[in-house]
């Protein structure tokens, strides 16, 4: 190092380094090294060290045989060795949902699609009134499905016979209060609505119990480093790398086609919690000796 920028001296030529910063948190990184750097020089480049020809380095690694090495390093005269371990941290937060999603439809039949449609759209009115008076305010209610098809009769040997035609008009509505989940159901079921198919609950305000699931993962995957760092005698000096999965499982709740114009009493539904899962992998490097 020479008036503060680092040089690489190669037959006598001196090259200033442009971005040493890049290397300098590398344990070799250091006065009198021997290493191969390539890259390519800069003209017109003036800096304010001006000890050599400005050189930008694409690569730079010790020689095998220099006094450190990646895998070999020396200090106060005692050879230490630096090797590599990967471990993995999981973890797993038990979130309470904040939102259901339930898509609710009416479905109909009729000799005549006229006759389907029709009846479909009156019962779709009704329910979409009764899912909105129930759910309230803040409830989002949008269409997310619908079709009109011919009902087919098939015989060995003859063409299909249309018999009749259904409608089918579904909604979805997503809700953040969960008490109200029974009573959108209900309230849809007396209006018309003859199918449920599905509701799941979710987090949508997940970034705390993510934030605390990688925490853990990553506390767990360090320990496992310093478990085998010590076993092998030595110490974690550096994290070289670090790959990190979440996962937020939903919770399907309620799933069936039901006769609910014969339901009376109110529908239990029972939320539960969610798990939300991360896994963190990390390589460590350790010294040995």
């Amino acid at each position: 190092m020479e008036a503060g920028g680092w040089l690489v001296v190669a037959d006598g030529q001196k090259y200033l380094v442009l971005n040493a910063q890049k290397y300098q948190n590398e344990n070799w990184f250091k006065e009198s090294t021997e290493v191969e750097a390539i890259g390519e020089t800069k003209s017109g480049v003036t800096t304010i060290y001006m000890e050599g020809t400005p050189f930008e380095v694409r690569s730079m690694r010790p020689l095998a045989e220099g006094a450190a090495s990646g895998n070999q390093i020396a200090s106060g005269g005692e050879s230490k060795r630096l090797t590599r371990v990967m471990v993995a941290g999981d973890s797993i937060v038990q979130a309470q949902p904040d939102t259901a999603t339930i898509t609710i439809s009416v479905v109909t039949q009729g000799k005549r699609a006229i006759d389907a449609q029709q009846e479909n759209a009156t019962k779709s009115e009704a329910v979409v009134k009764a899912l909105k008076a129930a759910a309230g305010a803040g409830a989002e209610v949008k269409t997310s499905g619908y079709s009109l098809q011919p009902q087919r009769v098939y015989r060995e040997n003859q063409p299909p016979t249309i018999t009749g035609y259904e409608a089918r008009n579904s909604v979805t509505v997503t809700m953040g209060d969960l008490t109200k989940v029974g009573a959108v159901i209900d309230a849809t079921a007396l209006a018309g609505s003859n199918d449920i198919q599905g509701i799941s609950f979710s987090l949508r305000r997940d970034r705390p119990a993510r934030d605390e699931a990688l925490i853990q993962a990553t506390r767990e995957a360090m320990g496992k480093a310093q478990v085998i760092a010590q076993a092998l005698g030595g110490r974690v000096v550096r994290i070289a790398e670090v790959q990190e999965e979440g996962l937020m499982r939903p919770i399907p709740v309620y799933e069936a086609k039901m006769d609910l114009a014969r339901a009376s009493a109110q529908t239990p539904i029972e939320v539960g919690t969610l798990d939300i899962t991360s896994r963190v992998q990390l390589i460590a490097e350790v010294e040995i000796g």
